[in-house]
């Protein structure tokens, strides 16, 4: 009679994410004796027993760092199968420390921007979490069938100028905007002069334009093209592309710089990971003027639903750029707006 087999232990580690107002996040290079010695990562360790991923961070970083957490917050959940362990990763953004950072194991430590990377090699598993970094703290929703596309293009205009949202934009370190054109009320037409309308007044900018999958494909494929934006995957289309997600992680990758997708569950969350999309978007957290009567999610009820995510992920509904302190405590990358910012 077979043995059956178990399954491996998941090792679950804590790793903190410290950057500077100056954008500078610091990785740390593994010391001798460890596995991958010599390789460079965000700093963090082995959970104790007991612990959860906030108080191993403050006793991991402190042990590593001779650093005293005083606030972080949760961010993304990776897993990762290495030779020698399959960890589960609880990524957190460190947000205020005391002390200066010094390598108590006697490992290398690099302060260094994140479009500036330099030291090798680095940890497959922190390659995503760096590039996301870098996404901007407000991912902004096309507002056109409201307002009538050419009052919107101005709004766009002022948007790019940087007029009325500039303190919503994240650090120094994500100076990029997010775009997303999603207009399910407008004929092919309208829409067809909306979508040149932006992507002339895009184009040269560091934006990155990203089109819903409602919309004709064509449109997306453009958009990252010309500004290495992509397509935003209703749940509908989320769902049909993880039916095969082979194939469709092979035709994401190879045509778009960026895939995003809408997500109402965690179930959704580990579809999206499962694809390897770049971020999702999720709620309603507060009631809307498109749902009127309709309960949100709540702050508490997306912390819990995104708490496992292993994409970054943008909250969604009756937001507006003050509420990025709070989206960011129940760990979200920052807010997604239509109304909140136009």
């Amino acid at each position: 009679m077979p043995i059956p087999m178990s399954a491996p232990k998941i090792v679950n580690v804590a790793v903190g994410i410290l950057m500077r107002p100056d954008g500078q996040v610091l990785l740390g290079q593994r010391p001798a004796g460890k596995p991958y010695e010599g390789w460079w990562e965000f700093p963090g360790g082995k959970f104790e027993p007991g612990e959860d991923a906030a108080q191993a961070a403050v006793r991991e970083l402190e042990e590593e760092l001779d650093i005293h957490v005083l606030a972080s917050q949760p961010w993304v959940v990776r897993e990762h199968v290495y030779e020698h362990a399959h960890v589960r990763l609880h990524f957190r953004r460190v947000t205020a420390w005391e002390g200066e950072p010094r390598g108590r194991e006697g490992q290398q430590l690099a302060w260094r921007a994140l479009d500036a990377i330099d030291v090798e090699p680095l940890l497959p598993a922190s390659l995503d979490p760096i590039r996301w970094l870098s996404l901007p703290a407000v991912y902004a929703i096309s507002d056109a069938s409201a307002r009538g596309i050419d009052e919107w293009l101005q709004c766009l205009e002022r948007w790019l100028e940087g007029k009325g949202l500039e303190s919503a934009r994240g650090s120094c370190a994500a100076p990029s905007r997010l775009l997303l054109l999603r207009e399910p009320d407008m004929g092919p037409a309208s829409f067809d002069r909306l979508f040149n309308g932006v992507l002339e007044r895009v184009q040269g900018r560091d934006v990155r334009l990203m089109v819903s999958s409602r919309h004709p494909e064509t449109y997306a494929q453009l958009a990252a093209e010309k500004t290495r934006g992509g397509i935003h995957l209703t749940g509908d289309d989320l769902h049909t592309s993880a039916r095969d997600s082979r194939t469709a992680i092979e035709y994401l990758q190879v045509n778009y710089p960026m895939v995003a997708a809408s997500c109402h569950s965690a179930e959704d969350l580990r579809l999206a990971g499962l694809l390897k999309l770049d971020l999702a978007v999720c709620g309603p957290v507060l009631p809307t003027q498109s749902h009127p009567g309709r309960a949100g999610l709540g702050w508490e009820g997306l912390a819990r639903m995104i708490e496992q995510t292993p994409v970054p992920v943008y909250a969604l509904g009756g937001l507006n750029p003050a509420h990025l302190d709070d989206a960011r405590q129940a760990g979200a990358q920052g807010v997604a707006m239509q109304r909140g910012v136009w």
